[in-house]
């Protein structure tokens, strides 16, 4: 069983008890927070899987649509007669609304469907940062091909068989030869 992190910014004392009542551990780690100073602190720190904001006047909005970068799955409580509205200004940055005051099934129903999105978010970051690592290994060995074709006068054929070779030789990764051509040649 996975813990779920979750931040809880609101001012409103009734509904961080609800919350707090409903979100319990083992299963959830929760902080409740009023400021949103606070706030932007602790997310700057750490990274949630879940945030709930509550509207607050509109401070709310403005809060979660500045963390919306994050990998943390948010929620946004939204007056009822505010739902349209706010739902369509910040869908576009990745933020569930939830109408509020809320009923106790609809909520944990969303709680739900932000657990399988903070899922999926994790699985698709795990795939950039591989990708990124991979493309930076591309870099670095055409790079260093680039440098043997300029300094040794090889083709890129040449370079490339170079490189697997050495690197098979040594026993040690394409990239670690390639740093090295480029330590010398660079």
């Amino acid at each position: 069983m996975d813990l779920h992190t979750v931040l809880v910014v609101t001012k409103d004392t009734k509904i961080s008890s609800l919350i707090n009542a409903m979100l319990i551990a083992p299963l959830f780690e929760t902080q409740i927070v009023s400021d949103f100073n606070e706030a932007r602190r602790l997310c700057g720190e750490r990274n949630f899987n879940i945030v709930i904001v509550d509207f607050a006047e509109g401070e709310g909005t403005d809060f979660a649509i500045d963390i919306s970068d994050s990998l943390s799955t948010i929620l946004l409580l939204t007056p009822t007669q505010f739902f349209e509205q706010i739902s369509y200004k910040v869908e576009g940055y990745g933020i569930l609304t939830i109408t509020s005051p809320f009923d106790q099934f609809y909520f944990y129903n969303m709680i739900k469907v932000a657990i399988a999105v903070q899922y999926k978010v994790q699985v698709l970051s795990s795939q950039t940062t591989k990708l990124k690592v991979k493309m930076e290994e591309i870099r670095v060995v055409n790079r260093a091909k680039m440098l043997l074709m300029q300094n040794l006068n090889m083709s890129e054929t040449d370079a490339h068989h170079y490189l697997e070779k050495e690197a098979m030789d040594r026993c040690i990764k394409r990239t670690a030869v390639a740093e090295q051509i480029i330590s010398t040649y660079g």
